[in-house]
């Protein structure tokens, strides 16, 4: 059975652990798989059984700054720690295939560990196909002329030197990637459209009690979420805020998921401002978000690619706010603007946030017809049958 080495760095939200996760979900009935996390460990998340998985000592983002989850040690003695790790897990599982999640077009700030990882894999006596997984909007954060040539311009050098391929997770007829990476024509390995990538169901879900309780409540649902939940507070604290507006017209209840990495002070102001409000049940997270929204009357989040994923897959009917993150929103705002041209969401602006604007939206948004689409969300099952043909195809070693 061949071997596939995948590594994934969530630095502020959940995104890329989830899309991840759906990747392993497709490969592990044929082949063996050792998945490297670098991010915040969250132990309601529950990762695709049959996968052997490696927590690297955690990494996240602040801002622009990178810091370590254990602040008891120092950035530059974390990072010795972890590329020493890599480079152990590399030597031990002897893999067939490895998988850069986002990196070299995004995550550059883990080059410290990467390069010395594709250094070694180039090095190796044994051939090793070098993938890169990228989702379908990079590179969306304004920048002057020059750092995005430069930025162009390294990606493709990392790409030219390591890289045997770059599976986009999007589909063509929706989003290209010379749509925002105009050098498309410039990388020298296959560039593979897989479709979008839609989280599953768990396999073996395990029910909390709330979620026994909250899935099997028969009254109109909508379900507010925000991802990871480290720039969500806003979206949440406005629903909160127009619930007491919505209890006098809409029969609903309001399922509102904070997210696991919501600072807890934010957590708590929430908590306060939901305790009065008995059409508002307010929760850090659940594993069975899709199910909830396949139950749901409306959906209110914000827009990042799993999110939007979720929207697609259950055909609810949505209320996106792009994040208010700078360091998210164009991203965020691009892929909202596209399907809200095609009818399948509904968009949120900042100025919508107040309650009686809030509750004319959520109210227009549930009396629209739900809306059908035909973008591909097979994703993570044709990322597995590309690396399968990959994987059996001779490695051209003079090519590399």
């Amino acid at each position: 059975m061949k071997k596939i080495m995948i590594y994934c760095q969530n630095l502020a939200g959940m995104g890329h652990l989830v899309r991840s996760a759906e990747i392993v979900r497709s490969l592990v009935n044929d082949f063996k798989v050792c998945f490297i996390s670098g991010g915040q460990f969250i132990p309601q998340f529950e990762m695709p059984s049959g996968a052997e998985t490696i927590y690297l000592p955690g990494l996240w983002q602040d801002g622009k700054i990178l810091k370590p989850l254990d602040e008891s040690k120092s950035l530059q003695e974390v990072k010795s720690q972890r590329q020493q790790q890599l480079l152990q897990v590399l030597e031990k599982f002897e893999p067939d295939c490895l998988i850069t999640e986002c990196f070299p077009f995004s995550k550059l700030k883990m080059k410290f560990e990467l390069i010395p990882l594709l250094e070694q894999v180039r090095a190796s006596d044994r051939p090793i196909r070098v993938v890169c997984c990228l989702r379908d909007l990079i590179m969306t954060q304004p920048m002057s002329e020059q750092a995005r040539a430069r930025r162009i311009k390294g990606v493709c050098e990392v790409i030219d030197e390591f890289y045997d391929a770059v599976l986009f997770h999007s589909d063509a007829s929706f989003q290209r990637l010379e749509d925002s990476f105009p050098a498309v024509e410039a990388l020298k390995c296959d560039l593979i459209y897989t479709g979008y990538i839609a989280q599953s169901p768990p396999e073996q879900p395990t029910l909390t009690a709330d979620d026994i309780a909250g899935l099997n409540d028969n009254s109109p649902k909508m379900i507010a979420s925000v991802g990871g939940g480290r720039h969500g507070y806003a979206l949440l604290s406005a629903v909160i805020d127009a619930s007491s507006l919505l209890a006098h017209t809409l029969p609903h209840q309001i399922y509102a998921f904070a997210g696991p990495f919501m600072p807890e002070e934010d957590f708590a102001r929430l908590q306060q401002a939901a305790a009065d409000k008995p059409n508002v049940t307010l929760r850090r997270f659940t594993s069975r978000l899709i199910d909830y929204l396949e139950k749901a009357e409306l959906s209110i989040s914000l827009g990042g690619y799993n999110t939007t994923m979720n929207l697609l897959r259950t055909g609810v009917r949505s209320l996106v706010l792009p994040s208010l993150s700078k360091d998210q929103n164009d991203e965020q705002c691009i892929r909202a603007e596209k399907l809200a041209q095609l009818g399948v969401i509904s968009l949120l602006k900042p100025e919508d946030l107040a309650p009686k604007p809030l509750t004319e939206a959520i109210t227009t948004c549930l009396s629209t017809a739900h809306t059908t689409h035909q973008i591909d969300l097979q994703g993570a099952d044709n990322t597995a049958k590309h690396l399968k043909r990959m994987l059996t195809a001779p490695v051209l070693e003079a090519v590399r």
